[in-house]
C-alpha cells in the first residue's frame, strides 16, 4: 500500500525551491512535462509523492502557496506548469512585506481557513498520509510568518503524522532584508515544537559551494535551487525507489533526533564538481564520502568547525546508486577508525546508513 508524502511550498523562497524539486523528480522517475509516463516503469514507489489521474498523468502531491501572485504566476507560465493541478496553487493579493507579523498574525491570518481548506481536500485525497514535507525560508515574511502558522495548524490537525522541514536560513553576509534575523528567530521558536525534523539551508555557504565547486562566480537562486534539490531529492529517494533499506518518514526522526526539541540537522552533498572538473576528479567511495564531512561540503556554514573538536550526536549517510550494503558500513568503519568524525559520549554508535 502506498502511503502518500504531501510536500507543502510556502513563500517566494518555498514556491520556487519547490518547483525546481518537482523538475528533479520529473526527471528520476521519467515523467515529461505534461505529467505523462515518458518511459513504462514497474517500480510504482514513487506513487506516494504523484497521484495518477484516469487519463495516465501523473499529477504531484503538492500545494502552492504565497501572499503574493507572481512567483505562483511563474510557476503557471513555466513548462512544467500542464503537470501541476491548478486548485492547488494559491495565492493572495498583497505579501507580507519581510514581516514575521504580518505573515503570521494579519495578512496570513485572513487566508489561513483557506489554505487549510485545500490542504485538507490534498490529504483527502490519500489512503494513508505518511506525512509532511515543508519547503519555506526563515528570513522572509511568508515563508516564516504563514510557515510557522501553518505548521502549527498541521501539528493540531494531524497529530501523529511527521512533518520534515527544509529552512533556508538568512546569513550575515548576504541579506537582502534588515529584519531577517528576526524573522529567523521568531520562526525557529516556531519549529522547535511544530516540525519532528528540520533540515538547516544556509544561502551563504552555498553559495560558496557554486563558487568554489562549480567555478560559477556570480550564482542566481536556480543554481541554490539546484544544489538544495539534490539534497531533497536524495533524502526521499528511499522513499520514491524500491530498495534492500526502504526508510519511510519517521525513521528520519527514530535515527537522527536525540531529544524532540534538539531536531535541526546539517546537511551535506559530495560530490559536487562542475563538467570540466569531473574528469579529473576521484570519485571513488571512499573520496565522496570522507568529502561529505568537510565542512567545505555542508550546506550550513559553521565558521570555526574542528574535527576533532566538534563532535556529531547521530549520522545518516545516503549512497545513491549500485552500492551494497557491505561497501556502505565498510566506508563507515573507516571514518570511525581514522577519526573522521567524533561522536558525543552518550550516543557512541550514531551512523545511520
Amino acid at each position: 500500500m502506498v502511503r502518500e508524502v504531501l510536500t507543502i511550498n510556502v513563500g517566494q523562497c518555498g514556491v520556487q525551491l519547490g518547483e525546481t524539486i518537482w523538475r528533479q523528480y520529473c526527471h528520476e522517475h521519467k515523467i515529461g512535462k505534461e505529467g505523462k509516463m515518458i518511459t513504462k516503469c514497474t517500480d510504482k514507489s514513487f506513487m506516494c509523492f504523484f497521484e495518477e489521474t484516469q487519463a495516465e498523468q501523473y499529477v504531484p502531491r503538492n500545494i502552492f502557496i504565497d501572499l503574493e501572485p507572481n512567483v505562483i504566476d511563474d510557476v503557471k507560465a513555466s513548462d512544467y506548469a500542464a503537470m501541476y493541478h491548478p486548485e492547488f496553487m494559491i495565492s493572495g493579493k498583497e505579501d507580507a512585506a519581510n514581516n514575521f507579523a504580518r505573515g503570521h498574525y494579519t495578512v496570513g491570518k485572513e487566508k489561513i481557513e483557506k489554505f487549510n481548506d485545500r490542504l485538507r481536500k490534498l490529504v483527502d485525497q490519500c489512503n494513508n498520509v505518511q506525512g509532511f514535507v515543508i519547503n519555506h525560508s526563515v528570513g522572509g515574511g511568508t515563508g516564516s510568518g504563514l510557515g510557522a502558522l501553518l505548521l502549527e495548524r498541521i501539528a493540531v490537525d494531524y497529530r501523529k503524522k511527521s512533518k520534515l522541514g527544509f529552512e533556508v536560513y538568512p546569513s550575515p553576509c548576504i541579506s537582502n532584508c534588515v529584519v531577517e534575523p528576526y524573522n529567523a528567530l521568531l520562526t525557529t521558536h516556531w519549529l522547535l515544537d511544530h516540525t519532528e525534523v528540520s533540515v538547516v539551508l544556509d544561502n551563504e555557504q552555498i553559495y560558496e559551494i557554486c563558487q568554489r565547486w562549480l567555478d560559477i562566480r556570480r550564482p542566481s537562486y536556480d543554481n541554490l535551487n539546484r544544489l538544495i534539490c539534490k539534497t531533497i531529492s536524495s533524502m526521499t529517494a528511499s522513499l520514491r525507489f524500491e530498495g534492500e533499506l526502504n526508510v519511510d518518514l519517521n525513521e528520519f526522526q527514530t535515527n537522527l533526533v536525540p531529544f524532540p526539541r534538539l531536531h535541526f540537522m546539517i546537511s551535506s552533498m559530495a560530490p559536487i564538481s562542475s563538467p570540466k572538473k569531473k574528469e579529473t576528479m576521484n570519485a571513488d567511495l571512499q573520496t565522496i564520502t570522507e568529502a561529505c564531512f568537510t565542512p567545505y561540503n555542508f550546506f550550513t556554514k559553521i565558521a570555526d568547525f574542528d574535527v576533532e573538536e566538534d563532535k556529531y550526536m547521530a549520522i545518516s549517510v545516503m549512497y545513491r546508486g549500485e552500492i551494497k550494503p557491505k561497501e556502505a558500513n565498510a566506508q563507515v568503519q573507516w571514518l570511525k577508525m581514522n577519526k573522521k568524525v567524533t561522536f558525543v559520549e552518550w550516543c557512541p554508535t550514531g551512523f545511520k546508513v
